[in-house]
């Protein structure tokens, strides 16, 4: 029989800069310090004089190496950081974070030298037992994943990527046309010449490719499937991670969505998230696309398909290429507090104008062996609203409309939450 063991896990901690002490502040980290293990995904760099990368997460995520202190301060002992913004600063940037995490001495997991380094479990040493962590992510450039060691080649510096395809699904007579127009405007043109040259892979059979998008036959739609080599690989960690050790969390950085619904994960990502509970991990906590997603309960174990922000300070960032400001025709006159406007378009639109990027939840859970015997979701607000200087920074929260939207994201996925003094619980079967 497992040892019992409490958890605790948020969603993205998207600081870049220092928490000063308050009331409120150590009223949240109270709730955090009274779990055995936890978790908060790390979504910023600590870049030293690393330089820009050529592409970013959007905002090119930095902050000073005292904000992991904080975060342990503020309890939390293990973390992710495999996300769209790891390689922000480059190999650079990713080394140096890397190096200030292992100094740090909190477990991390997600990211490393190489990709078997960075798809390994991480295990936090608790009085009650040993905790697995792994991380993932499924939304990057492509540059910023991982690469395979092999004998005769040092692998890549990144993330633990989880790649997927998408097709798209239409009539016959819409898939004919589609392959009339990309025959007559040449967008296949260069995917030609190489797979003449030996370069590239000819389409399936019954696919018509139009640019970067594939296309079969069928009722109108759209499926995902995640790339089988990085699932099996996942599958594999887990299977480690449950004979080395007591518990394993598996952490997902997912942006996708199903259509334009943010708020609803992609098929891949259940089907992933299902996949990883199958093969034994205890739960699977998902971020990334800054607002809250569904609760999933599979086989009695909780998926969090996303837990929101939890730290949201992506408009204080202390500088900013100028790639960034190309984006906005800005020049080398404006600054960082110009450029947040053009982006926000002064707060009327993006994150500073969605209040749900600015409401989340804290999770947290109890097992006793393989069985979830507790699940209980506490309110925060991190300031919408208020000044930007003001935004950002969690605290608890008595928004009564938090937990019935989160309860309303559940029910597609059978969840049941009940509110009770503030707090939503939720429904497990006997």
């Amino acid at each position: 029989m497992l040892p019992p063991m409490r958890f605790v896990a948020t969603g993205d901690a998207f600081i870049t800069r220092r928490l000063a002490s308050s009331p409120t502040l150590w009223s949240l980290a109270d709730i955090v310090r009274d779990a055995d293990a936890r978790f908060t995904n790390f979504e910023v760099l600590t870049p030293g004089d690393a330089f820009p990368n050529a592409v970013s997460g959007g905002t090119w995520a930095k902050a000073p190496e005292g904000v992991i202190g904080d975060l342990q301060t503020l309890g939390f002992n293990m973390l992710t950081w495999s996300n769209n913004h790891t390689l922000d600063y480059a190999y650079d940037g990713l080394a140096n974070t890397q190096a200030a995490l292992d100094r740090s001495g909190i477990v991390h997991a997600g990211v490393g030298r190489n990709l078997a380094e960075a798809a390994a479990p991480r295990y936090l040493e608790c009085a009650m037992g040993r905790v697995a962590l792994i991380g993932i992510c499924s939304t990057f450039h492509e540059t910023a994943a991982a690469g395979q060691q092999r004998p005769d080649m040092q692998g890549r510096p990144g993330i633990n990527p989880l790649r997927f395809t998408t097709t798209y699904s239409v009539p016959r007579e819409q898939l004919d046309a589609l392959a009339r127009i990309a025959e007559e405007c040449g967008v296949n043109d260069g995917m030609k010449m190489r797979i003449k040259a030996g370069f590239g892979k000819a389409p399936e059979a019954g696919t018509v490719v139009l640019g970067d998008h594939k296309f079969k036959e069928g009722p109108t739609g759209v499926t995902t499937e995640a790339n089988k080599a990085d699932v099996a690989r996942t599958l594999a960690g887990i299977s480690e991670a449950r004979r080395q050790g007591d518990y394993v969390l598996v952490s997902l950085h997912a942006h996708e969505a199903m259509g334009t619904d943010k708020s609803a994960p992609a098929a891949f990502l259940v089907d992933f998230s299902r996949a990883c509970i199958d093969a034994g991990a205890h739960a699977v906590i998902g971020h990334g696309p800054h607002v809250l997603r569904g609760i999933e309960m599979y086989k009695g174990r909780p998926i969090f398909h996303s837990l929101g922000n939890f730290i949201f300070h992506n408009e204080t960032i202390p500088h900013l290429p100028q790639d960034f400001y190309d984006k906005f025709q800005m020049g080398l006159t404006e600054n960082v507090a110009d450029a947040i406007d053009k982006r926000s378009d002064t707060n009327t639109k993006g994150f500073a104008a969605d209040p749900w990027a600015w409401k989340s939840v804290v999770a947290r859970w109890n097992m006793v062996g393989d069985a979830t015997n507790l699940i209980e979701l506490i309110p925060i607000e991190l300031g919408f609203g208020v000044e930007r200087s003001r935004r950002g920074t969690p605290r608890l929260s008595e928004d009564e409309t938090i937990l019935p939207h989160l309860a309303k994201l559940s029910e597609p996925f059978g969840t049941r939450i009940v509110i009770d003094g503030g707090v939503g619980r939720v429904v497990l079967e006997d």
